[in-house]
This record gives structure tokens, sequence and C-alpha cells, in this order.
């Protein structure tokens, strides 16, 4: 069975030898950046985990290459966030538009895009036409959750069916794809395929979660990116929707969240002000409760499968590395 010793030099490998263009240097020096300054490369790991688990027994193109596709098309997706989000780090570094400014930063994000399409052709000839299908139905609910989401950035009355289905779009779709891509290759059968599917997608409502969670409560030097950015930024993370739900003085708690902040002191300020409003309604404690939920639902969706143990290990210390760092 493939290891997670394995899987981690396969992917090591797998981008430290992704070759990019020299020419125009500035559509293709800030991917070769992206992919340097790294990450967790949770899509693909998680890809490459599923495909394992299920019987998977070389690490080859067929498989490689659909992981790589999926990274692509993430590492797309945050040079473009990072615009409409106005993020100057990522992963402790300068933004690409922070570093060549927006238009390279569209340009060259758009490109990736077309080259994650290009990575995702290598997918075995049997499943070929399954994985474009599924990778293009996740990647457009990708846009549509971005697009929810910074609506609800002009929004005040954000419900939490409203949240969910937003980070169903944005965070979970890609991470649903990411399992079902596994399984397909792999070539387990439809009813597995869609169980490993609802696997990526529970998970990746916890992940989501988890994440807001942190963008609040984390240490900035292990989160790689400024703490309280949900908060200067307006955005209706899970923790503002819930405290909007159960505080008993609306308004000021969105006059709170709408307060400007343009100085550091002033930025401080409010990102304490509303984390006190957030643990008074134990709003906090309530998003772990939701992501240990989340997980439990992951995990669900595959007891049943009777992988074995071994690869139900596996699968398990891939989730506790995604979602455990808020337990």
């Amino acid at each position: 069975m493939i290891s997670e010793k394995q899987i981690d030099a396969c992917l090591e490998a797998l981008f430290a030898r992704m070759e990019f263009p020299s020419v125009p240097e500035n559509v293709y020096a800030p991917q070769r950046y992206m992919i340097a300054i790294g990450g967790k490369r949770i899509r693909p790991r998680l890809c490459l985990t599923a495909y394992a688990a299920l019987g998977g027994e070389t690490l080859g193109d067929e498989i490689l290459a659909p992981a790589a596709g999926l990274e692509l098309f993430h590492t797309f997706s945050l040079i473009h966030d990072d615009i409409m989000d106005n993020s100057p780090l990522r992963r402790g570094q300068e933004t690409v538009w922070k570093k060549w400014g927006n238009d390279i930063a569209l340009l060259s994000g758009d490109a990736m895009l077309i080259e994650s399409y290009k990575y995702m052709l290598k997918a075995p000839e049997k499943v070929r036409s399954q994985v474009l299908q599924l990778f293009s139905e996740n990647a457009t609910k990708v846009c549509e959750g971005q697009q929810l989401d910074m609506d609800f950035e002009r929004r005040t009355d954000v419900s939490m069916p409203e949240y969910e289905e937003m980070i169903g779009d944005k965070t979970a779709a890609l991470l649903a794809c990411s399992a079902g891509i596994g399984a397909l290759v792999a070539g387990a059968d439809e009813k597995v395929c869609e169980a490993f599917y609802g696997f990526g997608w529970n998970l990746g409502m916890a992940f989501q979660v988890a994440d807001d969670y942190l963008d609040a409560y984390a240490d900035q030097a292990v989160f790689g990116k400024p703490v309280g950015g949900d908060i200067l930024n307006g955005k209706k993370s899970w923790l503002t929707v819930r405290a909007l739900e159960k505080t008993g003085n609306r308004a000021g708690l969105l006059q709170l969240l709408s307060r400007p902040a343009v100085t550091d002191g002033e930025k401080s300020e409010k990102i304490a002000a509303v984390k006190a409003a957030y643990e008074h309604l134990a709003v906090p404690e309530e998003a772990l409760e939701t992501v240990a939920r989340w997980h439990s639902s992951a995990m669900s969706n595959i007891s049943g499968l009777n992988l074995g143990g071994v690869r139900m290990q596996l699968l398990d210390r891939f989730v506790h590395s995604l979602i455990g760092r808020v337990k």
C-alpha cells in the first residue's frame, strides 16, 4: 500500500520539478513564485490519499498529473482571491498583486487556470471524461462561492444556511472533487466515488469553519497571514454570522463590525473588540463544536465501505492533519 511518506515525497518532487516558460516573464514569474512558496498541498494530497486508500498501487503520471492540476487551479483562485480581498500576505509572503500589481496578477492567474486543464487531460483515458466533468463542475462552484462571499460583504442579513451554501461552493467543492478524482483514477465504482466525494465535501466544510476560527484566534506566524483579516475586511465568517444570530444587540454589533480602521492601532482595537463580542456570546466554542460535527459527517461517508483498518487510518490521519489544529 502507498504510504504517507511516499505521498509526501512524490508531492515534493512533483512541484519542485514543475517548469514554467521564461517568457513573458510577468506571466510565469508569479506562477513560479506561488508554487515555490508552497503550502500544505491539501487538494493534491487528498487526491493521492483517496487513490491510495482505494488500492492505487503506483504514484505515476496518471494520478500525479490530475493532482497537480488541482493545486494549479487552487493557486489560480488564491491569486485572484487575494486581489478581491485586498490581502497583502499569503503564506507569510507578499501576495502576487502586492508584488507585481493587479494587472499582472489577473493575467498570470488566468494562464494558471488554463494550465490546470492541461494537467487534467493527462488522467487515464478510461476515466478522463469523468475527471474533466467533475473538475469543471466543481471549478464553477468555486467561482460561484467566491461571488457569494463578496456579495455577503455588502449584506447584514446573511443566514447560516446561506453561509453554508457559500463555503460549500468556495471551499468544500474542490476538496470533494479532489477525493472524487482520486477515487475515479483508482478505478472505484460509482457508489464508492460518491462516498469519497461526500467525504471530501464534509471535510471541506469542517476545514472552512476551522479556517474562520483560526483567522481570529490563530498564531499569525503559524497561520501565514494576518490574524483578524476577516474582521477588518467585513467578511461574513462563521463567527460573524453566528454572533449576529445570537446577539441581543444586533445594531450595536453591526456598528462595531462596520467601524472604520485605518491605522495599525485602530485595526488592533477593532479586532480585539469584535473578538470580545464573539467570546461574550460563546461563539468560538460553538465554532469548534461545528468543526467536530462536520468531521463526524465526513467519516460517516466512508465508514461503511469496509476499507480496512490500515486504509481508514491513512484517511483519518489526513483528516487530523487538516482540522486537528483547532482541537
